[in-house]
């Protein structure tokens, strides 16, 4: 017997939970890194790969088979681009996703100050601005997009989780790559934080990144040859 198609609470839950866990192990691992590593940013930032890495991992192989696990609107937004969103109304689904996302993301960034004895509500002073950072999320954000859509079946989480880990290290702004991260760290006046001015330019690099990624896939996509058609 087939099992029952998740239900769109089910879905919105997931989206949320996951993006709230995706946040409380990005910051979370940030303050702990922080306040272990010494002053060495190199220690502290291997930390908080490791950790999102790991998250990440677990909550897509967790929260795939109910949501998709998107935790991210701009991922939401390609699959709804691409009618990937299996709903008999799927903009308003997509739009729904996406507040869930945010709202996940805001309670994942309270909840690691919570769980820090941290003031719950803050706003970060890092300022993360400049053409190199803007290009580094835009590579990022294609990149993940691209993996997204091109990973095999069965095969996202390890090559999402990865790519995430490397791009950590490989672009100048650390792979954001997800315009919920970037509001939730912008909550935080810690280690994975960014500052409010700094939001806008991220999220716009984002936007075209996605797009880019989104172009770069339909470049890969295969149509049956003549020879192949019965």
């Amino acid at each position: 017997m087939p099992s029952a198609k998740p239900r769109i609470f089910q879905q919105l839950l997931a989206e949320c939970l996951g993006t709230a866990g995706l946040l409380c192990a990005v910051i979370g691992s940030g303050v702990m890194a922080e306040r272990l590593a010494g002053g060495n940013p190199a220690v502290a930032l291997l930390a908080n790969t490791l950790v999102t890495v790991w998250a990440l991992y677990v909550l897509i192989e967790m929260l795939g088979p109910v949501s998709g696990a998107h935790f991210n609107p701009l991922v939401t937004l390609v699959a709804w681009s691409k009618g990937q969103l299996a709903h008999t109304r799927p903009a308003q689904v997509a739009l729904f996703f996406i507040v869930f996302q945010l709202l996940g993301a805001v309670l994942g960034a309270w909840l690691a100050h919570a769980m820090f004895g941290l003031p719950i509500l803050q706003t970060s002073a890092q300022l993360r601005t400049g053409s190199g950072q803007w290009i580094a999320e835009a590579v990022a954000t294609a990149g993940l997009v691209l993996v997204i859509l091109r990973a095999p079946a069965g095969k996202a989480s390890v090559l999402v989780a990865c790519y995430i880990g490397a791009a950590y290290w490989c672009t100048a702004s650390t792979s954001f790559a997800n315009p919920a991260a970037v509001l939730g760290r912008m909550l935080s006046d810690s280690f994975a934080g960014i500052a409010p001015a700094s939001a806008p330019g991220f999220v716009l690099a984002q936007c075209a990144g996605a797009l880019v990624g989104l172009g770069l896939a339909r470049l890969f996509e295969t149509t049956p040859s003549l020879e192949s058609t019965p």
